[in-house]
């Protein structure tokens, strides 16, 4: 994070340190460049009401010269960039296709703006449901058999729920995205292998162990024969949490044996090249369900291992920086973090979160459900009522059929529309009046993303490679500047 202090050892072209960086040499940048700037600015306190939106301002560019208060140093690289974006809930999914709520026309335009590289803000990362949860119309599994039945063979297997309405509407971002990365977490095991024979709560059977990693992979076959393959999977949502929806309990020593014994060899063995990313919790439950699984090195070498899945409703982000510097080589990823109407200044803490995230070595930055309806209820299962979403899909009211952008789709947008999937941090001084986080992508062009979180104007001086600009950043408000050529 920020500049980093550790004297670096020499290992071929590159000098890494020993905190993660890697230290570059680069070209000379020629004089002048053009800076582009994008600006998204809210009214009212709660940061919601969006006045501009990811707008395109005049250009600046570079002059010779150094100083200024926040530092860009591509030489510098931390972490490559995964992808960014929110889920395809049963909720959002139905209430983009099969409600009745969207127009043909409606639907196909709020895709190409959500996806599209460039016709949108290019959302480059799904975290789907594997089954039911809190935000969908009720709580459904793969393998649902009648209540005093079972089926460990899993010949009732099926995905046709999902081909209603989430796999299509996967399969149709992936067209608008190439570049799009997919994951899966289930909320629940089916009620039959668990120890209460419901959805909610409840505890997998360990005679179910073994089904229930087979049940991954039939899940995983069935979208990858369906030109949708899954990129990565979690265990579990949320071990333990929460009561009133599809859940499940899990202890640390279960999720490791699961994932050691069962899910991890047989990916393996039906040629399955998804990852496996641990906890996909909050930052202060680590020890209990994420530690217990990491510390195995039989899980950490594992080919199918891909690194820790954290939730954002509790605890420090640190703990993010803590576990890379005791495990450098297991990648983190930021998998959830909702939009709700609890949040004092929605705008504030999307910026933050984008900017803590990452700063803490997250891959990517991953909200909860892409849409819910006016009531933020969206139809729910239990769960969440107060959650908002990317946009809000009217249903059933006076403005029926309309789609709103909410400030989180702009907020959102600062990232995926200018930072691609293979782009590095780049190193960048840390501000507590103007935090911010910078990254270059494959080719070679930078983005610079800040918020002024204050209450007046500030004055932004970049120094990149002995060049500069001056901007002065309104207050409140999120930025995103690119440019291009090779720092000096």
């Amino acid at each position: 994070m920020g500049a980093l202090t550790a004297v670096a050892v020499a290992v071929g072209p590159w000098l890494t340190s020993p905190a993660g960086a890697q230290v570059a040499h680069t070209g000379s940048a020629s004089a002048g460049e053009t800076v582009n700037i994008y600006l998204t600015t809210t009214s009212g306190s709660d940061g919601r009401t969006v006045v501009k939106g990811l707008e395109r301002q005049t250009p600046i560019t570079f002059t010779t010269g150094g100083g200024g208060n926040v530092t860009v140093d591509e030489s510098r690289t931390y972490q490559e960039f995964s992808g960014a974006g929110a889920s395809f809930t049963d909720t959002a999914a139905w209430l983009f296709n099969s409600s009745g709520a969207l127009s043909q026309g409606t639907r196909d335009e709020v895709m190409r703006k959500l996806f599209s590289p460039t016709d949108g803000i290019g959302v480059s990362f799904l975290r789907n449901p594997m089954g039911g949860s809190d935000l969908a119309r009720f709580g459904y599994t793969f393998d649902d058999v009648p209540a005093g039945q079972t089926d460990p063979g899993l010949t009732r297997f099926s995905i046709d729920h999902d081909l209603a309405d989430v796999l299509p509407l996967t399969q149709r971002a992936r067209q608008l995205n190439p570049a799009l990365k997919v994951m899966a977490s289930p909320w629940t095991a089916p009620a039959w292998m668990k120890d209460n024979d419901q959805l909610n709560q409840g505890w997998l059977e360990a005679q179910y162990y073994g089904t229930y990693a087979n049940y991954f992979v039939k899940y995983l076959q069935e979208y990858k024969n369906r030109g949708v393959p899954i990129d990565y999977v979690t265990v579990q949502n949320e071990p333990t949490c929460c009561a009133g929806y599809p859940s499940m309990q899990w202890n640390g020593s279960g999720l490791d044996y699961f994932t050691k014994s069962e899910l991890l060899p047989k990916l393996a063995n039906a040629g399955l090249s998804t990852k496996v990313l641990a906890l996909d919790w909050n930052w202060d439950q680590w020890s209990g369900y994420g530690a217990p699984v990491v510390d195995d090195a039989a899980i950490r070498n594992h080919p199918n291992f891909g690194g820790i899945a954290w939730h954002g409703y509790g605890g420090d982000v640190r703990q993010q920086t803590t576990v890379h510097n005791q495990y450098p080589d297991v990648d983190a990823f930021d998998t959830e973090h909702s939009g709700g109407t609890w949040i004092a200044n929605q705008q504030k803490e999307d910026m933050h979160n984008l900017i803590d995230y990452t700063r803490n070595w997250g891959r990517s930055w991953i909200k909860w459900s892409l849409a819910v309806d006016q009531n933020n209820k969206g139809p729910h299962n239990g769960g969440c009522s107060t959650c908002t979403g990317l946009v809000t899909v009217h249903n059933g009211d006076s403005q029926s059929g309309r789609v709103d952008y909410t400030v989180e789709y702009y907020t959102m947008g600062h990232l995926t529309k200018f930072v691609k999937p293979g782009a590095r941090r780049i190193d960048s001084s840390a501000g507590s009046t103007v935090p911010n986080v910078a990254w270059k992508n494959p080719d070679g062009s930078k983005a610079l993303i800040a918020y002024n979180d204050t209450g007046g104007q500030q004055t932004l001086k970049v120094n990149w490679g002995g060049q500069s600009f001056t901007y002065q950043l309104p207050a409140g408000a999120s930025a995103t500047f690119t440019w291009t050529g090779n720092q000096a």
